[in-house]
């Protein structure tokens, strides 16, 4: 018996050793099927190296949304920090298949002439019949721990491509206003000029100069949010020192001709959503733990002692112990009625979360849609009927049917309108890449649509 108590704690604990990538695979893997990048866990100097050399050559272009979002799974520190609780949960995991260090008690008593010397080595007799069903509540929770970690990484880069996104329209409302402030400045410098001539009246003139002013507090608001987008961008992609330098391109990418056909949405995010996955993996292992709760319930500490005393004069004894504490004054109805109340709570968190996910993927997608559709209709009904307007309002202002300050006017309208189709352009691909992440997991923003960027510039003084 001794020996096959021996033989089974060394092959149990055996078993329990770390694996070769600390299950990070599964995160490179969804990383490369999802998005098509890479992740790199930085674990050392070289590591460090490896990452910091790969985001100077992404930096050293235009970056673009991907390029963004590539920096953002390499370089992002926080993201690095959930990396880790694969390596907790793998501890754990490890530490639930391995036996209780044994005990050794060593006793020397005196009595006149007489000695008495006892010995005993205990074991861990309930742990050890126990770790079968702790490394499978371990595993679970371990999976648990990639799944989680797999849905921050992919948070972090759907966050990042709608950061990109903002950056680049925030730069492009900014050369806009721009355009705006100058028409606004040419009308204010004109309006006075006339005004010394005496052919303009003081109302007709405060309200160039009022446009004028309400144009450049605009401008400055404009200035600010693109600083705003492009410092969130940064913090996305954890850059600092002589990475901020790097340049964002011109202008968004164009609408493409045709938006995504999704009409199996609602049961593809059923089998791809992280959170639905991880939600049952925890059911999953609260039901094995309510399984070892039962199981247990009577038996609080189950030691098993291997005893060898000797007393002078008389032979050496040697035999066991087992040591159990009895269930008189606590029965375990207590953990038990705990491990079913919080086993049924996980059960109805799981429904709640397959329940929103439906929701949540079907809005995406009607944001998705409805954003393609008003984009579209900025791009081919209002902008080319304003660029219509504007050329027919230059044809009469050459006929001399009309004066400058109408045709300042008409060139004010035409840059709101154009600013109103980036909004829409915007909403469009943040929609696109709300949808994105609505598909594999819940994100905040990830579900709703974006609010419209209204044309903000100040409408024509007449």
């Amino acid at each position: 018996m001794r020996h096959a108590l021996v033989i089974g704690v060394v092959l149990l604990g055996g078993c329990a050793t770390f694996s070769e990538d600390g299950g990070f695979s599964a995160l490179e893997n969804a990383a490369q099927a999802q998005l098509g990048k890479r992740t790199q866990r930085i674990r050392s100097e070289a590591d460090a190296a490896s990452v910091a050399q790969s985001v100077k050559q992404l930096l050293a272009q235009p970056l673009s949304a991907d390029a963004a979002v590539q920096v953002a799974l390499l370089n992002n520190r926080g993201l690095q920090a959930a990396y880790a609780e694969l390596g907790i949960a793998e501890a754990d995991l490890v530490q639930a298949g391995r036996l209780r260090n044994p005990g050794f008690s060593y006793a020397r008593l005196e009595r006149g002439d007489e000695t008495k010397i006892e010995r005993a080595f205990i074991f861990d007799l309930l742990g050890l019949l126990t770790i079968p069903a702790r490394t499978r509540l371990e595993e679970r929770r371990f999976e648990q721990a990639k799944a989680g970690a797999t849905l921050e990484m992919l948070r972090v880069a759907a966050e990042t491509r709608r950061a990109w996104v903002r950056a680049v329209a925030a730069n492009e409302s900014v050369k806009y206003f721009e355009q705006v402030k100058e028409a606004a400045e040419a009308g204010a410098e004109l309006a006075r000029r006339m005004a010394r001539a005496g052919s303009w009246g003081k109302l007709e003139q405060a309200r160039e100069h009022l446009f004028y002013a309400e144009a450049t507090a605009q401008l400055a608001r404009a200035q600010a949010a693109a600083t705003a987008a492009r410092e969130a961008l940064t913090r996305l992609m954890g850059l600092w020192c002589e990475d901020l330098g790097y340049r964002l391109p011109e202008r968004l990418l164009e609408l493409p001709a045709a938006p995504a056909d999704a009409p199996n949405v609602e049961a593809e995010a059923m089998n791809t959503r992280l959170d639905i996955q991880a939600a049952k993996r925890e059911v999953e292992a609260l039901a094995e733990s309510l399984g070892l709760t039962r199981a247990t319930r009577f038996v609080n500490v189950l030691e098993l002692s291997y005893l060898r005393n000797s007393e002078a004069p008389r032979p050496r004894q040697s035999g066991y112990e087992i040591e159990l504490r009895l269930p008189i004054f606590d029965f375990g109805e207590a953990r038990v009625a705990k491990a079913e109340a919080i086993y049924l709570q996980a059960l109805n968190k799981a429904a709640q979360i397959a329940v929103s996910a439906r929701s949540e993927v079907r809005e995406a997608y009607l944001a998705y849609r409805a954003a393609y559709e008003l984009a579209r209709h900025y791009r081919d009904e209002v902008v080319p009927i304003r660029k219509r307007i504007s050329e027919e309002n230059l044809l009469r202002y050459g006929g001399m049917l009309i004066g400058t300050f109408e045709l300042l006017a008409d060139a004010r309208e035409q840059v709101a309108s154009v600013h109103a189709y980036l909004g829409a352009l915007r909403d469009f691909w943040l929609a696109e890449a709300g949808l994105a992440a609505a598909r594999v997991g819940r994100f905040p923003g990830g579900g709703a649509a974006m609010p419209a960027m209204t044309p903000t510039g100040a409408q024509p003084a007449h």
